[in-house]
């Protein structure tokens, strides 16, 4: 089947309501996927606390488009997310840095954070890697998913998007485990094994300023001046990925994704030609880390830790740790709390219910030596 892509020219921020509509619109509109009183989540790239200029998370203004418009459609909509950095907290301090904190606020929605929120393990039909995943909860419960990625390159992966953007709905270990597999192509396999568990209905790129160069974080903010929209995720990160000068199919996830079945590899365009839209980015030189051999990657990976731990000398036992743990990982030794650290997938619920801030994060020594870089 056949796929159409939307393409719209948007240069400034200030213009991306009117052009977000136009984009959907060029598609069918959200009558088609959002019946009245759907719960839609609404999933931007928040990937960590870095302000809209720098071009690391999607623009406020997008989320807040659409916002308006899953409410015009009947839907009721929530945003959520969760961060990519390895420590307490990050994904509520993203939330105000970028803001998309405010957004909720000013449109009354609630913000949903994917750390605290909770996680399901559910199993994985055809999986490449990981037969059972553990997934956001309020990505499984959602009745519509939207995602809206921002258009940037990346280090591992050579282009991020619509597909990569659901990577936020899986706990930080479950992603430590992903990226320790250390070669682009099965990390692609395993991307596509949470795609399969949860796939969004629409996505929308924000590709009016977008990431050139060591992306998703580390790159050059560049003016695209571009919106896609898609039914399909993988279609529209087909023809992203065309218009920033790559090839497809070199990106893991998409090839990983057609090979899955998922997507069309000549999806149609509609709204501006895709030659018209063409801008070529500076491609990433791998980063650091993807620059080693995968065998070294993964022994260096296996010392890089992050982990909550729970101090005895300030814990009063009142349980909300125990209650909060999706997992069931805390357990109660001779009197005393402790985190079982086989169970544990760090999704530190723990330490953001703890009324008396007793759950610590333990970090090893080569976490501290990289944080001290």
């Amino acid at each position: 089947m056949v796929s159409k892509v939307s393409l719209v020219r948007c240069t400034d921020y200030s213009l991306a309501a009117e052009s977000v509509r136009t984009s959907i619109d060029l598609i069918g509109g959200l009558s088609s996927i959002i019946s009245k009183g759907d719960g839609v989540l609404l999933k931007p790239n928040i990937l960590a606390a870095r302000r809209p200029e720098d071009a690391v998370t999607t623009h406020p203004a997008i989320v807040s488009a659409m916002c308006e418009m899953v409410r015009e459609a009947g839907g009721i909509p929530t945003i959520g997310d969760g961060a990519g950095i390895a420590h307490p907290g990050a994904t509520a301090e993203a939330f105000t840095v970028s803001g998309i904190e405010t957004v909720a606020r000013e449109q009354g929605v609630e913000l949903i954070n994917f750390q605290t929120a909770g996680f399901e393990e559910v199993d994985v039909p055809g999986a490449s890697r990981f037969p059972r995943l553990f997934v956001s909860k309020a990505v499984l419960d959602a009745d519509v998913i939207i995602s809206l990625p921002k258009l940037k390159t990346h280090e591992l992966t050579y282009y991020t998007g619509a597909v990569k953007n659901m990577f936020g709905a899986l706990p930080l270990k479950t992603r430590r485990e992903m990226h320790l597999l250390a070669e682009r192509q099965l990390f692609g396999e395993a991307v596509i094994d949470l795609y399969t568990v949860a796939r969004p209905h629409l996505a929308v790129m924000d590709g009016i300023v977008g990431m050139e160069g060591n992306g998703p974080s580390h790159g050059k903010p560049v003016q695209t001046g571009i919106l896609l929209a898609s039914y399909d995720a993988v279609s529209l990160d087909i023809v992203a990925s065309g218009l920033i000068g790559l090839d497809p199919m070199t990106v893991p996830t998409t090839k990983a994704a057609v090979q899955r079945g998922f997507g069309s590899e000549e999806p149609v365009v509609v709204g501006m030609r895709p030659d018209e839209a063409t801008m070529k980015y500076k491609p990433t030189n791998g980063g650091i880390l993807f620059n080693f051999p995968p065998a070294i990657t993964r022994f260096f990976g296996r010392y890089y830790t992050v982990r909550p731990r729970i101090d005895t000398s300030a814990c009063i036992l009142c349980g909300a740790c125990t209650l909060s743990c999706p997992v069931h990982a805390i357990e109660n030794v001779d009197g005393k709390l402790r985190i079982n650290s086989e169970k544990c997938i760090l999704c530190y619920c723990c330490r953001e219910m703890c009324p008396e801030d007793a759950v610590q994060a333990d970090r090893s020594l080569l976490a501290r030596i990289l944080a001290d870089a």
